[in-house]
């Protein structure tokens, strides 16, 4: 298939995956306004303690090191998801299914679970108009909740794409991500972070462009203790983004501004066939970390203020030049910030950011 072939069987073949209304007809506002609708909540995996994971028919990022755990934690919720009694798509491209299938059994689950709703596939060509006609009736069938994609750069590569280009993340996310939400799942992309720790902030490879189609949620995870045979190992879950915004309620602010505490994976490795997965709530602040808290709260009210002063959009630099702190501190706040509805953003000239209060638009 040619790329404008291809272009087009994105666009008229994965019609059966879409809702019988035309998205162009203007949808009734009715339950919004009157305050019924309910919000979108979390009910894909859990925590430890209850609160969900992922958002269903939603798209959400993993973010991390190699051997950071990103894979067990997508594990575990593919195992939560199978006793529930629903399907789970696994989308490999760096691991082989006895890999993948021989981890998921030494986090407990079922073998006859995982044979009946456990789907795994193992790309390794661009697929063709069958390939994914017989993917999108697999799908219908399974009516999957959950859907992994291990592996997004390799992933991208095989479709002859580059994470680093900004016309290619979308595609990818139209041809591969979009069906599998269509289908009613939550979308779980596992990715690597930049090497440079300096530079990595709140992003994935590809930067901005990945978060700007995001309308879930994306973890990064920051590894505490290394994961190895025998031992436990623990990762921290951190949040970077929550569209939906029903995810930070149940997270502690980071300290010295880094991203929300979700959780922690803790990995407790028996042998080679048997461990014990569990995700953790954060642990209580210590005093230090309240007061930590403290100035990060400080700190967002600082930018809201200067939005407000300045009466018109800011760009980010003006947003820096009149809030004190560091640099990194002030983008997580105004990203925490944007997730929570307190403040819009705008493309501004020159691929700027430019920030305002919601209520210069009632201006």
């Amino acid at each position: 298939m040619t790329d404008d072939d291809w272009e087009q069987w994105a666009e008229t073949e994965s019609e059966p995956l879409q809702a019988p209304r035309s998205s162009w007809i203007p949808q009734d506002l009715t339950a919004v306004l009157d305050g019924t609708a309910e919000p979108i909540l979390p009910t894909v995996g859990h925590r430890e303690d209850g609160p969900g994971l992922f958002y269903p028919r939603r798209t959400h990022w993993v973010a991390a090191e190699s051997e950071s755990g990103k894979t067990w934690f997508a594990l575990l919720a593919c195992r939560q998801e199978i006793e529930r009694g629903n399907h789970v798509v696994y989308v490999d491209f760096e691991d082989d299914a006895a890999g993948v299938v021989k981890r998921l059994l030494t986090l407990g689950a079922d073998p006859d679970d995982v044979a009946a709703r456990f789907l795994y596939l193992r790309p390794e060509t661009r697929p063709t108009e069958l390939d994914l006609l017989a993917l999108v009736q697999q799908l219908l069938l399974a009516e999957p909740t959950l859907a992994v994609i291990d592996g997004v750069t390799e992933a991208m590569s095989v479709f002859g794409l580059d994470p680093l280009k900004l016309d290619d993340i979308p595609k990818f996310t139209r041809w591969l991500i979009t069906p599998l939400v269509k289908a009613g799942a939550a979308v779980v992309a596992l990715d690597h972070v930049v090497k440079a720790a300096d530079n990595r902030g709140r992003y994935a490879i590809g930067s901005a462009h990945k978060l700007n189609g995001l309308n879930g949620a994306m973890y990064v995870l920051e590894k505490v203790q290394g994961i190895k045979i025998g031992e436990t190992g623990r990762t921290r879950v951190r949040i970077s983004k929550d569209r939906p915004a029903q995810l930070r309620r149940h997270a502690l602010p980071g300290r010295s501004g880094s991203m929300d505490w979700f959780a922690d994976l803790v990995v407790e490795s028996h042998d080679e066939r048997h461990a014990t997965v569990r995700l953790f709530p954060p642990t209580a602040p210590k005093d230090e970390d309240q007061a930590e808290a403290a100035k990060v709260q400080q700190l967002r009210a600082e930018v809201l203020e200067a939005l407000a002063k300045a009466g018109r959009p800011l760009s980010t630099q003006e947003v820096k030049d009149r809030v004190r702190g560091r640099a990194e501190d002030k983008i997580r706040a105004l990203a925490a910030l944007e997730d929570e509805g307190l403040v819009d953003v705008a493309d501004g000239p020159r691929r700027a950011k430019l920030w305002s209060s919601p209520a210069d638009r009632l201006a």
